[in-house]
């Protein structure tokens, strides 16, 4: 019995020894962990503006960034803009379905769908054109998800312009096609003003909402090169009749 006794007892006293070390270890470890996170985050809020400008002209060339497009005139004083670009190796003819079609319950907007998601904006980004999709007009409008803007349609120059604006004014959408050699230079530009804005909601704009809409629509304007390029080679490539 003394046997069986003794080394639980031994058992208790060391458990007993060892608690407050490893509470203490895992004070520190959450000490280190965050003094980590604020240092970083310190730093990112430091070194954002050195590459604001880069976040915001991904991808353009010379002065994309600078020139006046279509739909500029539909907001005049934007409290935020930014202008990013992509070279595609098709016609403007093989880019053009893919941006008529946009939209949630339409062809998505080819970037992470589990992210737009996440808001409920339903978007379900689709690899093939929609002929369903493909005629419409200005003034036609779609909401994004159930309490977002209703963006409507207010410049559509096949191939070369489309523009769309938020009913409220606040939000200027613009695609701009651009013939380059035997592809395609797609500009998009948002012009958005935040007129009731608080400072809180203006440094979240500035610090997390920016670079956040770089990731998105990189990722969309890689998509919609990807899905044009294969459209121009497959019609190509295509027999005639």
């Amino acid at each position: 019995m003394r046997r069986r006794i003794w080394p639980s007892v031994i058992t208790a006293m060391t458990n007993k020894q060892e608690t407050p070390r490893l509470r203490r270890a895992a004070i520190r470890i959450g000490v280190a962990v965050s003094g980590a996170v604020v240092v970083a985050g310190a730093g990112y809020v430091v070194s954002y503006p050195r590459w604001r400008h880069w976040c915001l002209t991904w991808g353009t060339r010379g002065d994309e960034a600078l020139r006046a497009l279509p739909g500029d005139d539909l907001l005049a004083h934007p409290d935020l803009q930014s202008t990013r670009a992509i070279w595609i190796d098709a016609p403007p003819s093989a880019v053009w379905p893919w941006l008529v079609q946009m939209g949630p319950g339409r062809g998505g907007v080819y970037t992470y769908d589990w992210i737009e998601n996440l808001f409920g904006l339903g978007i379900h980004s689709v690899d093939e054109v929609l002929p369903q999709f493909q005629d419409i007009s200005v003034g036609f409008a779609q909401q994004l998800g159930k309490q977002g803007p209703v963006l409507r349609v207010m410049v559509l120059v096949p191939e070369e312009a489309f523009v769309l604006r938020s009913d409220d004014g606040n939000w200027v959408w613009a695609f701009c096609l651009v013939p380059e050699g035997q592809g395609t230079r797609l500009v998009s530009r948002n012009r958005i003003a935040t007129p009731d804005a608080s400072h809180l909601v203006r440094a979240f704009n500035y610090y997390v909402m920016e670079p956040g809409s770089l990731i998105m629509e990189r990722k969309m304007l890689l998509g919609i090169k990807q899905r044009a390029e294969r459209l121009a080679k497959d019609t190509t490539e295509a027999p005639g009749p």
